[in-house]
C-alpha cells in the first residue's frame, strides 16, 4: 500500500501484527475459494469423475476444513487429531482418504468407526491389522494401496517418497506390491478399489508424475490380467514446488 507494507485480503499486515503479535498466520479465503474452484474445474474439464483431494497435513483448523467442505473438496488425513477437526465441521467423511505410514490400532479403529471412506494401506502390518479390525466390527472397508513406482522426482532427498529404496508403500519392482494386493484381494473384510502413490514434496517438474502414472497403470494392467484387478480408483499425489519470483 502507500505505506509500503503488505496487504493481504485487503488488510494491512503491519496492522494484523501489532493487534495480534507474531508470529501471525494470514490466509485469504478469496485465494483459497479461488484456488479450489481452478483446481476443480481444471481437473474436471478433462476428468469429469474427479476429487480434488486437499492434504490436512499443511495446515487444518475447522474453519479451514469448512471453507474446504463448501468448495466440494476431499481431505487427506494422517491421524486422530485431523479426522476430529473435520468431524467437528460435519464434513462428509466419506470424501476423507486416511494416509499415513505408522496409523496406530487405535487410530484404524476410530477409522472404522467414524466411517472414513478410504483407508490409504501404506504396509503389510498395516494391511493384516486393518483386515482383523474390520472384521471384529463386521464391517467392509474400502482401501487403496500405497506403491512405491520407484520414481525419481529430483527434489530433495528428505522429501523424496517414491524411489526404490523408500520407507513409504510397496515397491513394485521387487513383487511387494503384487503381494499386497493378492492378500488385499483375499481378505473378505477388505475392498480394494485403487492405487495411490506419493513421489515427494517440492517437485518442480510434470515429467516424473507422469512417469510414475504409466508404472503404476502398467502394474494395475498387469495386475488384471493376472489376479482379475479392476482398479476403479487412482489416486496419484506429490508437492507440486510454488515457483518464487524475486525483484
Amino acid at each position: 500500500n502507500s505505506k509500503s507494507h503488505l496487504i493481504i485480503g485487503d488488510c494491512d499486515t503491519v496492522e494484523l501484527a501489532a493487534t495480534f503479535s507474531t508470529p501471525l498466520y494470514v490466509f485469504d479465503e478469496a485465494t483459497l475459494r479461488t484456488k479450489c474452484m481452478e483446481f476443480r474445474q481444471e481437473f474436471s474439464q478433462r476428468y469429469p469423475n474427479t476429487m480434488v483431494i486437499y492434504a490436512c497435513k499443511a495446515f487444518i483448523n475447522p474453519a479451514l476444513a469448512l471453507l474446504l467442505k463448501e468448495e466440494g473438496l476431499g481431505l487427506d488425513v494422517v491421524s486422530a487429531g485431523e479426522i476430529s477437526i473435520v468431524r467437528s465441521i460435519a464434513f462428509p467423511l466419506e470424501k476423507a482418504y486416511f494416509h499415513g505410514n505408522n496409523k496406530t490400532q487405535e487410530e484404524l479403529k476410530l477409522a472404522l468407526e467414524w466411517g472414513i471412506g478410504r483407508i490409504v494401506v501404506d504396509n503389510l502390518y498395516e494391511l493384516h491389522l486393518l483386515g482383523r479390525l474390520a472384521e471384529e466390527r463386521g464391517a467392509i472397508q474400502d482401501i487403496l494401496l500405497r506403491l512405491s513406482p520407484g520414481v525419481d522426482p529430483h527434489t530433495h532427498r528428505h522429501i523424496t517418497t517414491g524411489i526404490i529404496d523408500s520407507k513409504f508403500g510397496f515397491l513394485i519392482i521387487n513383487g511387494k506390491a503384487e503381494e499386497a494386493l493378492t492378500e488385499a484381494i483375499a481378505t473378505p473384510s477388505l475392498n480394494l478399489v485403487g492405487l495411490h502413490f506419493h513421489l515427494g514434496s517440492s517437485i518442480f517438474e510434470v515429467s516424473p508424475y507422469i512417469e510414475a502414472i504409466k508404472v503404476v497403470l502398467h502394474f494395475a494392467a498387469a495386475m488384471k490380467e493376472k489376479h482379475s484387478f479392476e482398479l476403479k480408483e487412482f489416486s496419484p499425489g506429490g508437492g507440486f514446488a510454488i515457483q518464487y519470483l524475486l525483484d
